[in-house]
């Protein structure tokens, strides 16, 4: 699934696709994805203006001129994809592009004033829309439980030190909590304790606070390192362009079983091994 990384540059490229622009008409080619759309979805989108494009945690949210806000989640295998002309931070002035042929797993479709369309694209189906009150978007059923954004001011030393006091958990799932932290995953968790030096297995209560102060400037580290570098594509992922992100050609850690750790000195192997379900990636010898 996507992590923060990777939603954070498919908003970015949206944004000269989609803000400020007018909805021409928005075609819904089925009822559901992992949950029925909305009532009227196709009807309540054609003709409203995208006044922003934002991210809370693994979402992204389109307020439109409505007073409503699209909120669509990727799941699992959802994309993005942008055709016709966009001018903006990551397309040039290149002309009219051609329009693809309809592919099988395109839900659904926006044509956007200037010729431009985007559409969502979901082979496994486990991407999501809903459509909601800007003023109650905070409120919504998958938003309002989450804890605050890792790259924002609200996530601080004292915060997660306070989060993981006491904690029986281990740190790992603990970070992947989204009430405690949004947006991170598998991936940049794994990367974050290597490091850290901490072992995905040591329970969060356990974890000096001094140790547990070092893990904000590394997430916010890790996760700006990956979204300069367009995400990690694995699997399905690719930005709204069509491109592969590049991050995963950089992990130190994650998808490195059997290989010797990077760190300087350390003459220990990346182990795998599985915490609630999750692969796990670290170096038993360096990781304490």
């Amino acid at each position: 699934m996507p992590e923060l990384p990777e939603v954070e540059t498919v908003r970015r490229g949206l944004v000269p696709a989609m803000e400020g622009r007018v909805i021409t008409k928005a075609t819904v080619n089925r009822p559901d994805l992992r949950w029925p759309f909305p009532d009227r979805m196709a009807e309540r989108l054609t003709g409203r203006r995208v006044l922003s494009l934002r991210r809370r945690s693994k979402y992204i949210l389109a307020d439109l001129d409505s007073d409503e806000t699209l909120l669509i989640h990727l799941g699992m295998s959802g994309r993005m994809l942008i055709s016709g002309q966009v001018l903006g931070a990551y397309h040039h002035d290149v002309g009219v592009i051609c329009h693809p042929e309809p592919q099988k797993h395109d839900h659904v479709v926006f044509d956007m004033d200037g010729g431009v369309r985007v559409t969502f694209n979901d082979a496994r189906r486990f991407g999501a829309m809903d459509l909601m009150p800007t003023t109650q978007s905070e409120d919504h059923w998958l938003l309002r439980d989450l804890g605050p954004e890792p790259l924002g001011n609200t996530f601080d030393e004292a915060y997660l030190i306070g989060r993981l006091k006491g904690r029986n958990t281990p740190i790992k799932i603990a970070l992947l909590d989204q009430r405690i932290v949004s947006g991170l995953g598998n991936i940049y968790v794994c990367e974050v304790l290597f490091r850290a030096g901490i072992n995905p297995k040591r329970k969060a209560g356990q974890i000096s606070a001094a140790r547990v102060a070092t893990l904000v400037p590394l997430i916010r580290e890790v996760l700006t390192e990956a979204i300069e570098a367009g995400g990690s594509s694995l699997r399905d992922y690719r930005q709204a362009d069509g491109e592969l992100g590049y991050f995963q050609h950089v992990f130190k850690v994650y998808d490195r079983e059997g290989q010797p750790c990077m760190t300087p000195d350390c003459t220990g192997t990346i182990r795998r091994f599985v915490q609630s379900g999750r692969s796990t990636f670290a170096c038993p010898q360096c990781q304490r």
